[in-house]
């Protein structure tokens, strides 16, 4: 444990943007047997936008950030709460209030998402974020995982949230959700009437590597067209 522990710090302090920061948790996790993460921080203005860098299907993290489930999410108030870990999911606190969070933890769970363990994350700046790790799996076998290493959950959590802060702190930032330097720039480029083969020739290189990551692009903003991913870039440049 002590050698997956230092080679998740290593990969982190040398990771320079948010694709490697969420493969080195995300490898962190499998090798504690947990299939998925989220790390969610909150914003600091009313009405601003949550950042999330995380492992769940990228379907849900669009549909949850474009619905504005974080205002309803129960976890995520109990995260602004308690400064303590807790376990979350149905028939599991904390506890639903009502019938719209019973049918968000449902709708969690349809994507794989049935149980989790929050770390609550209040920083000596004022920040609240949240980092979880979650699973599809038999809640017996997600127990056991946690029993044995929360603390060394707790102590990856804070590390994380240190590395995202600085990394979320990007205009790259749509929704959400970080793009990569090229994902972004193809995706500007696309908004102002540009081709794939157009903007592989501006940016010097192939119409196939521009069209790879609008793909990309589309993806992690959970779009089916690139239409709808410059909408949404334009939408979230209007809000700041």
């Amino acid at each position: 444990m002590y050698r997956a522990f230092q080679k998740f710090v290593d990969r982190l302090t040398e990771s320079t943007d948010r694709d490697a920061a969420q493969e080195s948790m995300a490898d962190m996790a499998a090798t504690l047997n947990l299939s998925c993460f989220a790390y969610l921080a909150l914003p600091h203005e009313p009405g601003g936008a949550p950042k999330l860098i995380s492992t769940y299907p990228p379907s849900w993290t669009a549909h949850y950030l474009r619905r504005q489930y974080a205002s309803l999410d129960p976890v995520v108030s109990q995260a602004i709460r308690d400064t303590e870990p807790f376990r979350w999911g149905l028939g599991l606190g904390p506890r639903v209030r009502s019938e719209s969070e019973r049918e968000l933890f449902e709708e969690a769970a349809r994507f794989g998402i049935r149980c989790g363990f929050t770390i609550p994350i209040h920083d000596n700046k004022g920040e609240i974020a949240a980092v979880t790790f979650a699973t599809d799996e038999r809640r017996i076998d997600f127990e056991r995982s946690i029993r044995k290493h929360a603390k060394v959950l707790q102590v990856m959590a804070m590390y994380f949230h240190a590395h995202a802060r600085r990394t979320l702190g990007s205009d790259r930032v749509v929704d959400g959700i970080l793009l990569s330097p090229r994902e972004f720039e193809c995706l500007e480029w696309s908004s102002r009437g540009k081709s794939a083969w157009e903007i592989g020739t501006i940016l010097g290189i192939s119409r196939r590597t521009a069209a790879f990551h609008l793909d990309n692009a589309r993806a992690k903003l959970g779009v089916r067209t690139t239409r709808q991913a410059v909408v949404r870039l334009v939408e979230s440049k209007s809000r700041r």
